[in-house]
């Protein structure tokens, strides 16, 4: 127990505050084959591109202890490009939706004609059009383009940034707020639940109080001796807790591990999952609104190839094929020490896309909920790492268990023996 508690004297404080797993993140994108036919009307083509690895790595700086048993802490993570284990280059150019176009114009949907008159006859003289084709790089990290400023002067205070653009720009070299969460110290139950996150004790996202609250841990550790029903934990990158569900027992390299993977309601809707409907406005079960933590762009978080999802969501394009093994996210985790021994979790991001009036360039697009790209981050605990956990955690409480019972073995016929000579004395 002392050696689980967020504490510089215990064994697993190191591996806390810097990750010895070495993470990968592979990120796929959707190619979209037929742009034009897109525009007039069809049925959007999808193309997965990929995947694209970066190696991983996660560290916690301003830890600081307070006098509640609680400690906060920023983490950081930083990403680098691995070309030997992806499966094509950063600079290979992709054809996709222009997000930021694309997301400004259902964004302006509702407001007067004139604005999205401005904003068209800007689109026009900016050469702007409803797919783009760039490489990799620019989509993943950002671009230079003149259309940030454009939407600024026309609609200011749409889009709260300004320079460049790219879908996971704010991910590289950035934190994920700040983390307060228990030490265990005086309730090892306790340890790794989170406290606050930004010194909020629920988030203001959603729109009912169970959708807003934080629970669980900050999804790193989790409290020792694990029962096999469920886990939480709070993901800043989908805005709100997760609750994961006991699969089925295991081991990994020989420690033995609980399974926990995503129940179907995760990302259900309210009508068939009610718990989610201060999650909504929602569309169909598989895919969760999460417009109202992403500056109100129409963004929508779902397993990948909208795994686990309505069919009308993949049979509205052309070319997912989702699947358990390849789309499932799962965390296997040693329940005595409720230490994650190896993980991937999945997740695809998804812009939903429509003919706009008053938008010439958004053509005749049907509405339809279109992938981008989704990712999976993985990780094992391996190496030296891996060693000593074996050996403090499943050789030595094995040893133990042997001696315990050669112990006992050895004491029944001393047990017989005194017996014996307390009956021949009597």
């Amino acid at each position: 127990l002392q050696n689980v508690r967020i504490d510089p004297s215990s064994i697993s404080f190191g591996m806390w505050k810097d990750i010895p797993v070495p993470f990968y993140m592979s990120v796929y994108f959707f190619e979209v084959l037929n742009p034009n036919d897109v525009l007039k009307g069809a049925k959007p083509v999808l193309n997965q591109r990929g995947p694209y690895v970066y190696r991983e790595y996660r560290y916690k700086s301003n830890i600081t202890f307070h006098d509640n048993d609680t400690v906060s802490f920023l983490e950081y993570r930083r990403l680098f490009f691995q070309p030997d284990l992806s499966n094509g280059s950063e600079e290979e150019y992709i054809v996709v939706p222009n997000i930021l176009m694309m997301g400004a114009a259902v964004m302006m949907e509702n407001l007067p004609n004139f604005v999205k008159l401005l904003l068209s006859g800007a689109l026009a003289g900016l050469k702007q059009e409803a797919f783009m084709n760039r490489t990799v790089k620019e989509i993943m990290w950002g671009y230079e383009d003149p259309l940030i400023e454009a939407i600024n002067v026309i609609v200011p205070g749409l889009i709260p940034f300004k320079g460049k653009f790219g879908i996971l720009l704010q991910l590289n070299n950035s934190n994920s707020g700040l983390f307060t969460v228990n030490t265990g110290m005086k309730n090892i139950s306790r340890v790794h639940m989170v406290d606050s996150w930004n010194g909020r004790k629920k988030v203001n996202y959603w729109r009912s109080d169970e959708c807003n609250m934080i629970n669980g841990t900050a999804g790193e550790m989790w409290p020792p001796f694990m029962s096999p029903t469920s886990m939480e934990f709070y993901s800043p990158d989908a805005c709100r807790s997760m609750t994961l569900v006991y699969e089925r027992s295991g081991k990994f390299e020989g420690v033995p591990t609980y399974r926990f993977v995503a129940p179907k309601t995760l990302f259900a809707n309210g009508t068939d999952y009610p718990p989610n409907e201060g999650f909504c406005p929602c569309m169909q079960s598989g895919i969760q609104n999460i417009s109202s933590c992403r500056l109100n762009a129409p963004m929508f978080l779902s397993h990948p190839h909208f795994y686990n999802g309505d069919p009308a969501l993949v049979n509205a394009v052309e070319g997912l094929h989702p699947s358990k093994e390849q789309h499932a996210l799962f965390l296997d985790v040693h329940p005595m020490t409720g230490i994650p021994m190896n993980c991937s979790i999945k997740l695809q991001l998804n812009l939903y896309i429509k003919q706009v009036s008053g938008i010439i360039q958004t053509g005749k697009i049907k509405p339809v909920v279109l992938p981008l790209l989704w990712f999976a981050e993985s990780g094992s605990i391996e190496g030296s790492v891996l060693k000593q956990f074996y050996t403090n955690l499943v050789l030595i409480p094995l040893l133990l268990e042997y001696l315990q019972y050669i112990f006992l073995g050895l004491s029944i016929p001393l047990i017989i023996a005194a017996a014996v000579l307390m009956a021949m004395s009597q």
